[in-house]
Formats: structure tokens, C-alpha cells, sequence
């Protein structure tokens, strides 16, 4: 049994080997095109093969790598513009704080972490969950409160909590 693994990974790292000389040069200068610039194009290019190693099998990508490349990447950007809309927004506040109120640099960037976590969070979530989720956690409404709110049914409000906690728990892990 361990034969047949180790020359299935070995199979699985030719072929990715083979897949990203292949495909690498395309993925950058697409992403280049994308982002408008070099570093951010390299990070996501390297980034997409990352991905593409740590998920599916490189046999099960079929006759168009670069379609199943391209769906990576255009996930990966959209990452890093909601990363750089928190990141900015987060900045926005920070620099209206009194000096003596902001916080240190790695305390800021724990503090930015956490938010771009959340973010992702809820992005991970269905408009309706999210709504449901956000009344709960952030208003502080009774379930019962947002089925009266958004007309739905207390089993449908739950339904939709549970939803949103195992987002947030999927999460963690």
C-alpha cells in the first residue's frame, strides 16, 4: 500500500510540475493584467498553484487547466480587494482616533485579522442567513424579534442561525 501512494504523489507532483511550466507564465501575466501589478500577480500566481496543490487532484482538472486555473485566481482576487476594503476602512478609523487612543502596530494588525475573519465569514454566508445572523449578533434581536422583523418563521430564523454557525464554526477549524 505504501508503494502505490508514494508513486500516486509522485504521478500528482509530475503532473503539477508539468501544469504549472505549463500554465504559470499565462496565469502571471493574466493576474498582471487583472491587478495592474507585478508583485500582487506573482503572490496570487504562486498562490493558485498552492491552492491547486493542497485540493483536488491535478488528474481530476480535465481538458481546460487554465478555465479551472482562472476560477482559482479570480477567488484569490477577489480575496485580496476585500482584504484591501477592510484593511482600509480599518486604517479610516484608526486615523481618526485620538494618538493616544490607537493602538499599538501588532495589536492593529491582531485587531485587522480578526476583522478580515469576519468578513470572510459572512461573505460565507446566504444574504438571508447573513441578515438573520447580524440582527442576532450585532442587534441583539430575539429570534422571535427578527421573524417578525423579516416576516418568516421562527423555524426558518433558527434554520438560518444554524446555517450561520456552522459557517462561523467551518471557520475555525
Amino acid at each position: 500500500m505504501g508503494t502505490a501512494v508514494s508513486v500516486s504523489n509522485a504521478c500528482e507532483r509530475q503532473l503539477l510540475h508539468t501544469l504549472y511550466c505549463s500554465h504559470h507564465g499565462w496565469l502571471y501575466t493574466w493576474l498582471r493584467g487583472k491587478l495592474g501589478d507585478s508583485f500582487d500577480a506573482a503572490d496570487l500566481a504562486h498562490d493558485t498553484f498552492l491552492r491547486l496543490m493542497n485540493g483536488r487532484s491535478v488528474r481530476d482538472l480535465g481538458e481546460e487547466p487554465r478555465a479551472f486555473l482562472t476560477h482559482i485566481a479570480k477567488g484569490l482576487v477577489i480575496d485580496l480587494w476585500r482584504r484591501r476594503a477592510v484593511q482600509a476602512a480599518y486604517a479610516e478609523i484608526v486615523a481618526q482616533l485620538p494618538e493616544a487612543q490607537t493602538p499599538a502596530p501588532e495589536v492593529r494588525l491582531q485587531i485587522l485579522e480578526t476583522l478580515v475573519q469576519i468578513d470572510s465569514m459572512l461573505s460565507a454566508m446566504p444574504g438571508r442567513t447573513k441578515e438573520v445572523f447580524l440582527l442576532s449578533q450585532f442587534d441583539g434581536l430575539k429570534y422571535g424579534e427578527i421573524a417578525a422583523r423579516l416576516n418568516l418563521s421562527l423555524a426558518t430564523v433558527k434554520r438560518h442561525m444554524h446555517r450561520a454557525f456552522l459557517v462561523c464554526l467551518t471557520a475555525q477549524a
